[in-house]
């Protein structure tokens, strides 16, 4: 495969980064063992531990603690992020469309939160995400959206008996629970997802249990022009709580509802009401991890019943004594697919808002539908570089039903093949925190096109290769 065009602007860039980058004192880089990493949702930060002088030893540290009142109660936090980024496919989607093309994707955020006390909080942070070379132009709701309001909410907080407390916040929102499976701010897509509506937290120690009800916001691609979308919606809760029996293990409960007024599968398009209720067993501490989830959905699509499931898990065990730190894991997933598509009745599963990359960044399958076998080998390379070697085995759960991307869009129809076996996917992924702010990351995959591929057609391999910077303050 020759090298993609543009792919040399980013390893440029990259090598420019590494090779003139000098070399920081802890103090100079805030690398301290005070300074938190950067959250995946930057309005679950807390900057109140820079009240101490002593522990202003960021460059951006005046940025991120800026006192409003005399004893430090009152104060702003501003932070950002930019992220560039570049992708390529040689046939994607199997060869359906164009042959080969490469892309630049770039995302920025600026947010600033103001804390007015220890009972009422206003968090606003703004996305800007555009692309440049696509063929065919931007992907919708994922690729481009020029500026815009990503979160604006109103934290009210009151502290409870017992060590406990309960925030309503009110407003537009970052929503993440679990392995987000279900409900995600997807992360890998260039525009991440934000929800309008409220959301009831309660915390006691390891315990957590969220109260939500929320219409997903619209990404249109032009400037402050996100509303919400009305004619879906989604409420439910969910709560995450200590499993003493088992070391070191947490269990999460959690039943999640869903409205779509027009709602599609390879059946048809209907209206859907969905009901999901279901649990996570899981623990992140070595050598022994594990990740376990089950869940059950029911509810209405037009006419008829929605019956459907699925099972997944993540095991892995890492060998601490050796080299490189190894850890040896297998994914194994199933979800329900629809058995009969002139009965009225449905079986299809619906991830409801997942991962932007459920399996991988190429984003090629959607969790619907499936059954996956995924082994996998980790290597710590460093303390903040990891490569990963994995391969990822498809097969359709019910012949009866087609194959769907990560929107549950209809990828193929199943009336043209009733073959099980979608095909495999071999994947090489750089992990590099190179310090608190900046990041790289760059994975290669391809993805061999089996029976159900060929005979729904076309069923060309796809090699897929993506790359970025990121940086954080």
């Amino acid at each position: 495969m020759r090298l993609p065009p543009g792919l040399g602007a980013i390893l440029g860039i990259a090598l420019v980064i590494l090779v003139c980058r000098p070399a920081h004192s802890p103090a100079a880089t805030g690398a301290t063992a005070d300074a938190p990493p950067y959250a995946l949702n930057r309005a679950d930060e807390d900057y109140r531990y820079l009240r101490n002088p002593a522990n202003r030893l960021d460059f951006w540290d005046p940025l991120k603690y800026l006192p409003l009142d005399g004893n430090g109660s009152w104060f702003l936090s501003i932070g950002g992020e930019a992220r560039e980024r570049y992708e390529y496919f040689n046939r994607p989607n199997w060869g359906q469309g164009a042959e080969d093309h490469g892309y630049f994707l770039q995302r920025y955020f600026l947010h600033g939160d103001l804390h007015l006390g220890d009972h009422a909080r206003f968090f606003t942070q703004f996305q800007s995400s555009l692309e440049d070379g696509r063929r065919g132009g931007p992907r919708p709701a994922i690729d481009e959206d020029q500026l815009d309001v990503h979160q604006l909410f109103l934290d009210l907080a009151a502290n409870l008996p017992g060590d406990s407390s309960l925030t309503l916040r009110s407003g537009r929102q970052e929503l993440a629970y679990g392995s987000q499976r279900l409900i995600s701010v997807r992360e890998g897509p260039n525009v991440r997802q934000s929800f309008d509506g409220f959301r009831l937290i309660y915390r006691k120690g390891d315990i957590r249990i969220d109260g939500f009800a929320a219409k997903p916001a619209l990404t249109n691609r032009h400037v402050f022009d996100d509303g919400p979308d009305n004619t879906r919606a989604l409420w439910g809760a969910y709560a995450v709580l200590p499993c003493p029996p088992l070391a070191e293990a947490h269990l999460d409960l959690y039943y999640i509802g869903l409205f779509r007024r027009t709602a599609g599968f390879d059946q048809g398009t209907a209206r859907e009401t969905r009901h999901s209720a279901g649990a996570r067993l899981w623990r992140t501490a070595l050598p022994v991890d594990y990740n376990f989830e089950a869940l059950y959905q029911w509810g209405s699509f037009g006419n008829g019943d929605i019956r459907a499931w699925t099972v997944a898990s993540d095991t892995g065990y890492t060998l601490v004594s050796l080299p490189l730190r190894p850890r040896i894991g297998l994914r194994a997933d199933i979800a329900s697919g629809d058995e009969d598509p002139a009965n009225p009745d449905l079986q299809t599963f619906n991830p409801l808002f997942p991962k932007g990359a459920y399996f991988s960044e190429a984003g090629l399958i959607g969790p619907a539908n499936f059954i996956d076998l995924n082994p996998c080998l980790d290597l710590h390379l460093t303390d903040k570089a990891t490569i990963t070697f994995d391969w990822d085995f498809f097969w359709r759960e019910s012949t009866r039903d087609g194959l769907y991307n990560n929107a549950v869009a209809l990828v193929r129809s199943g009336e043209t093949s009733n073959a099980r076996y979608i095909g495999s996917m071999a994947q090489t992924q750089l992990f590099w925190n190179i310090d608190r702010h900046l990041s790289f990351v760059a994975i290669y995959g391809h993805f061999f096109a089996g029976r159900f591929l060929k005979e729904a057609g076309p069923g060309n391999d796809v090699d897929y290769l993506t790359t970025w910077l990121s940086y954080k303050f």
